[in-house]
């Protein structure tokens, strides 16, 4: 009889201890796309922002239409990205199409000083903090998840649900992203 009862404490302490595992998982799982939601919204802010910079700045320098039209595909570009990988590439781009706009904004002091520009130029700063908050937040999630999916024994368990890895939002992940943008004249 005492050895039914082990029997039965073995069975009842596995079923735990898969069910606190599973539960790990859909938790970590859970908090990543909580993450990418918080991206998300500041993206939107983001996308929001641009189209009255681009204004702003095209109200004093109609002909640096080049660099406004720039700056337009970039943000429809990342608007239109549906995975990770392509929304960091995207997103790569349009910093830099922004970075451009923003040096090219260098040469008209009367834009320099107008209140609405510096507004929006504020926002846009805020807003890039913001999505750097948001992305470290969600790679630290990320990085959670995929270490728990590949240590032992959680990488039985994760096989046994098919749970996969997720990716992570690297945004400027290559060397000629990191440069400083040159603009001549």
């Amino acid at each position: 009889m005492i050895f039914i009862y082990i029997i039965i404490a073995i069975v009842v302490l596995v079923l735990l201890w898969l069910m606190f595992s599973y539960n790990r998982f859909i938790t970590f799982i859970n908090r990543a796309k909580e993450a990418w939601a918080d991206i998300d919204v500041q993206l939107k802010r983001r996308y929001d922002l641009i189209p009255n910079l681009v204004s702003t700045v095209k109200g004093y320098a109609a002909h640096e239409s080049g660099t406004l039209e720039k700056v337009t595909q970039a943000r429809n570009m990342a608007m239109g990205a549906t995975n990770i990988a392509d929304k960091a590439q995207a997103e790569n781009m349009l910093s830099g199409t922004l970075k451009s706009l923003f040096a090219v904004t260098e040469q008209y002091p009367d834009l320099k000083a107008n209140q609405n520009f510096l507004d929006l130029q504020a926002q846009l700063t805020d807003t890039e903090d913001k999505i750097q908050a948001a992305r470290r937040f969600y790679n630290t999630n990320v990085r959670d998840l995929n270490t728990a999916l590949e240590v032992f024994p959680g990488n039985v368990i994760a096989g046994a649900f098919h749970f996969s890895k997720m990716e992570f939002f690297n945004l400027e992940g290559d060397e000629a992203a990191r440069q400083n943008v040159e603009v001549k004249f």
